[in-house]
């Protein structure tokens, strides 16, 4: 790396610290902080890709990029990191531990927050592109199959299967009165393993109605190990 690209990912990351550490004004650092984590993060993910191993975006990290994420449609693109611990997910969207390796068979399982990254997934509509970029720098399209909202106490989601799938999920309703809640926005993809190619047929979500608010069964075989919803999803 060039000095002068070191020095100016060392400023972005004072930036961060300095300002996480600052008093009041909260609101308007979280956006703030996520958009300036993610310049960081798109250069080292440049920069693993050009070292072909895991780059930390700043010297403390516990994290690191694994994919990147865009939605042509939308204009949005995205590095995912590498667990969904809240630390991670202040930063940018991260990769659920358990669920399959993003690009790879089964299913990978992406959380982020409603009020910064993940902010537009409501606007997401089925068969819109999605495109992924794996950590060699292969590129695999997927397309929006379905959306759903989900009660995160009793709702899993299936990550084994034949087929790479993507799940997104970000905490819901996306203007909450009150921060938490136990509902998620989950958005369901499926890929292909060349552009163009034809996309894997996988069942839609099926919500099921109870007492309590809507849950949802995905419909993917094998469903064995289930992961439980993302509990870092608290805002």
């Amino acid at each position: 790396m060039s000095g002068r690209r070191r020095g100016f990912r060392f400023r972005l990351a004072a930036v961060l610290l300095a300002a996480a550490l600052a008093q009041g004004a909260q609101g308007a650092w979280i956006p703030a902080k996520a958009a300036l984590a993610q310049r960081l993060l798109d250069a080292a993910w440049t920069q693993s890709l050009t070292l072909g191993r895991p780059v930390r975006p700043w010297p403390w990290a516990d994290t690191w990029p694994v994919a990147r994420i865009s939605f042509p449609r939308l204009g949005r693109s995205l590095v995912v990191l590498a667990g969904a611990s809240g630390e991670a997910l202040a930063f940018g969207p991260g990769h659920v531990t358990g669920s399959a390796r993003p690009g790879a068979p089964g299913n990978a399982v992406i959380a982020g927050h409603r009020d910064t990254h993940f902010d537009f997934l409501p606007a997401l509509e089925e068969g819109d592109l999605l495109v992924l970029e794996d950590g060699r720098g292969r590129h695999r399209e997927f397309r929006i199959l379905a959306t759903a909202v989900v009660d995160a106490r009793d709702a899993v989601i299936p990550v084994d299967g034949e087929k790479p799938t993507l799940t997104l999920v970000a905490c819901w309703p996306v203007d909450p009165i009150a921060p938490g809640g136990p509902l998620r926005y989950v958005v369901t993809a499926g890929g292909s393993t060349l552009p163009g190619a034809a996309y894997p047929r996988l069942s839609r979500p099926t919500i099921k109605s109870s007492t309590s608010a809507p849950t949802v069964a995905m419909a993917m075989a094998p469903t064995s190990p289930p992961a439980a919803m993302p509990r870092a999803l608290n805002r």
